[in-house]
């Protein structure tokens, strides 16, 4: 696994808290890097999934710099401890939020026809919980307004790189490895570009 910068001693980080909160993007960089082993440890819990371990360090990367951005240090509690617990849900989020799209293609999924040839989905036959039609709705609208953000956030290689990493547009999403080999760039700038590209999407998608 790559190896990460050591974490800060509890000066240095309360001096690099203190400047980020005064506007100071460099020390909010290093913020980030000098907790990445954290994002690594934390991953590691989820190796068994099926995502490679760098994908997964990837969008706990993401929880890491949302906990960076917001954390409060007269709330009591340490960086690595809220950090700890953004990544956490970051990961948690990225996998029922996976979960959820399976489990919507299936219902949609075509299963025959009925006597006048109008085509049956599964979601016809099936007794679906409210609950989960509601889910499914508010999902179905996050996806929409997603794929509105995409062409105004991203830059070109930024969309191909998410087009081919998550399968937009009825593609088949493929790993970051694969992208590399097709695109004849090194998988980490694949990771970099990807990451970027995430969180460009989050922070708009934040704002409504």
């Amino acid at each position: 696994m790559k190896t990460f910068l050591t974490p800060l001693n509890a000066a240095e980080e309360k001096e690099y808290l203190r400047r980020q909160k005064e506007g100071d993007p460099e020390a909010k960089k290093i913020l980030v890097e000098r907790n990445m082993r954290l994002v690594a440890h934390i991953s590691k819990k989820y190796q068994n999934s099926d995502e490679e371990m760098e994908d997964l360090i990837s969008i706990g990367t993401i929880g890491l710099i949302k906990a960076v951005s917001t954390f409060q240090e007269d709330h009591g509690s340490k960086l690595a401890t809220y950090a700890a617990r953004c990544i956490e849900n970051e990961l948690l989020m990225y996998f029922r939020s996976k979960k959820k799209s399976s489990r919507e293609v299936s219902l949609y999924e075509p299963i025959g026809t009925d006597k006048e040839g109008n085509q049956i989905q599964l979601m016809d036959i099936v007794e679906v919980d409210e609950k989960d039609v509601v889910e499914q709705l508010e999902l179905r609208r996050q996806i929409l307004k997603l794929y509105e953000l995409i062409p105004d956030v991203l830059d070109e290689r930024e969309k191909e790189i998410l087009l081919f990493r998550y399968g937009l547009w009825n593609r088949k999403p493929i790993t970051q490895r694969e992208i590399a080999e097709r695109l004849n760039i090194s998988r980490s700038y694949v990771s970099r570009i990807e990451k970027r590209a995430l969180l460009k999407l989050r922070e708009k998608f934040a704002q409504g």
